[in-house]
């Protein structure tokens, strides 16, 4: 639905121009930044990131040797500038990721990460353009809102996959009524984490039985998976073999996260794994019911937001950086509340501005991302949503058009 009075309406020439030009002045001042930010990188900046731990793994595919070996990951780490003290990291992603991590094995830690950071910042323009396409073009910056998100901040500064993540969604979210085999390819970038889709999982395999449109979901998306492992394979022919030795280790089940999993098993029982997948465990039967109660009116835009945001809450394993994926459910409600004819003049954003606050606030405080100051974020996202759609008063408001 759109606020513009009768006879105002903007030229869509206008609007393409402006949309350009915003898009350009956007683009400068991120080069100025990054470029002013770059001159005080070095290879030990790259080193005490998160992105240390895909270098890594890049540089030992890249050489032939395994990316999950530990004490080999350790010695790069430490050559590359790595504090002895500080706690190696490995690569806990499945060999799926190979495809974005062999590309680093080439370049020195400090060129591999401006060249990542540089992918990160495309990854996140295109997924802005996407929301700002999903929401029908409005003639707004709300898309823009993202380079303020505080997981999406974070995630830049660890150099992760969170933004990845999001994109992969909005490129589902975006294609597949139209080009379904596109959507579907889309969805690989969700499997670099797949514990946090789950739910969002359970019901796509739901959907697809019953429409035709995503039989071409579930055969991009199986095709991009096979050739993603088909490329593992090539560049590593023991890569499943080498996660699998690594994954039976439980070295990421053995951190303690801020998530609702890991926190019940250590008031339960910290020996008992099992604890920590109860709540997805839970979140899936959930997801089935929630799907079949809907499926009559199923909108992947406004439901999969829902199924997204719980997956978070209820996923064993992730962090802060993780939580980037959900930009789109928070801007989702953002524009509900400022397109919806009830609250025009008078948008209940308030809840979000603390939020987006706290959230913010906590990551320049430089508050560790494994603390349990966090556990209240993915809730935070979820209430959020509920209240800008109206879902938590008697009548629901209407999606705008």
């Amino acid at each position: 639905m759109s606020t513009t009075l009768p006879g105002k309406e903007i030229c869509p020439l206008k609007r393409l121009v402006r949309v350009f030009a915003v898009s350009l002045i956007t683009l400068a001042g991120l080069g100025l930044v990054l470029a002013a930010y770059m001159v005080g990188l070095s290879n030990k900046n790259a080193a005490e990131r998160d992105f240390i731990s895909y270098w890594s793994a890049g540089q030992l595919i890249v050489h032939h040797q395994n990316p999950y070996d530990g004490p080999a990951v350790r010695a790069l780490e430490l050559a590359a500038g790595r504090e002895p003290s500080v706690p190696t990291l490995i690569m806990r992603n499945p060999p799926v990721a190979f495809f974005l991590v062999v590309p680093l094995g080439f370049a020195a830690p400090k060129a591999s990460l401006i060249l990542w950071l540089l992918f990160l910042l495309a990854a996140l323009l295109l997924a802005s353009f996407l929301i700002w396409r999903l929401h029908g073009k409005p003639d707004s910056l709300i898309h823009l809102l993202g380079f303020a998100f505080a997981p999406v901040l974070a995630c830049l500064m660890a150099g992760q996959f969170g933004i990845l993540l999001m994109l992969g969604v909005l490129l589902f979210l975006t294609l597949y009524r139209d080009w379904p085999l596109l959507a579907g390819a889309g969805l690989l970038l969700c499997a670099l984490k797949p514990h946090f889709f789950v739910p969002f999982g359970v019901a796509l395999i739901l959907w697809s039985f019953g429409n035709k449109r995503g039989h071409r979901v579930a055969a991009g998306f199986c095709a991009a998976l096979a050739a993603s492992c088909a490329f593992a394979v090539f560049v590593d022919p023991h890569a499943f073999a080498q996660y699998s030795q690594f994954a039976k280790g439980g070295a990421a089940l053995n951190d303690v996260v801020p998530t609702l999993g890991a926190q019940l098993r250590l008031l339960i029982d910290p020996r008992a794994v099992w604890i920590q997948f109860f709540p997805e465990a839970l979140a899936c039967f959930w997801a089935a019911w929630y799907f079949f109660t809907r499926r009559a009116r199923w909108d992947w835009a406004d439901h999969g937001m829902v199924l997204l945001l719980v997956g978070a809450i209820c996923t064993p394993y992730g962090f802060f950086t993780d939580e980037a994926l959900l930009l789109p459910a928070v801007l989702a409600g953002l524009y509900r509340q400022l397109d919806s004819s009830r609250a025009v003049s008078h948008p209940r954003i308030w809840p979000l501005l603390v939020f987006a606050a706290a959230a913010l606030a906590e990551l320049m405080m430089n508050v560790p991302i494994v603390s349990t100051g966090y556990l209240w974020t993915t809730p935070a996202w979820l209430g959020w949503y509920l209240y800008a759609t109206g879902r938590l008063s008697r009548q629901p408001l209407p999606i705008a058009a």
